[in-house]
């Protein structure tokens, strides 16, 4: 989510605590992991790139940013799984695009994919974010990776999904330091 489209929180909270991630700025010293499909490469590349700029952005060292590529989509969930078990990652997140043939083909994969990464992060504690496109066709996939860079109107789904990491690693150590708990 862009910073501009944040919704304002309420002007009066009177519950106990409020926690809420900044989506700008990493906390020091953690470690992000992106597993990227080899698999239209023409896309998640772009996607790669962007979310590496966002994290760099946000505070990220590039030597603190460790990235595995994986043959396709449907391969994201088993590395992103060994990742996010070592406890090293604040958070991993999954590029990939998955664009419709002739067949369900890709239905099958997405949804095997979609519930493969959802399952990850609550298993595992740690914010495993899906930046898997699901299209019609490369145009669209492509539009979806930042399209073409001399036109600024194209959102960047590896941008969206570095800054939804950001803004989760943020709110886990947000709630971790107010309640004693771990932060990685």
């Amino acid at each position: 989510m862009k910073q501009q489209e944040r919704q304002a929180a309420p002007a009066v909270f009177d519950h106990g605590r409020l926690f809420e991630g900044d989506p700008s700025r990493l906390p020091s010293g953690v470690r992000v992991a992106i597993v990227v499909s080899r698999y239209n490469a023409a896309v998640t590349e772009r996607m790669l790139a962007g979310a590496a700029r966002t994290l760099a952005a946000a505070g990220l060292d590039r030597y603190r940013l460790d990235v595995a590529r994986v043959p396709g989509a449907f391969e994201l969930p088993v590395v992103a799984d060994r990742l996010a078990a070592t406890g090293e990652y604040a958070a991993v997140i999954c590029l990939g695009a998955i664009i419709r043939g002739e067949t369900t083909h890709d239905q099958h994969i997405a949804a095997a994919v979609a519930q493969g990464i959802e399952e990850i992060g609550r298993a595992r504690g740690t914010p495993v974010l899906f930046g898997v496109l699901t299209c019609q066709s490369i145009e669209q996939a492509v539009a979806r990776a930042g399209g073409d860079e001399r036109v600024a109107a194209h959102s960047n789904k590896g941008e969206e999904c570095a800054e939804a990491a950001i803004e989760m690693i943020s709110l886990l150590h947000q709630i971790a330091t107010a309640t004693g708990g771990k932060t990685r």
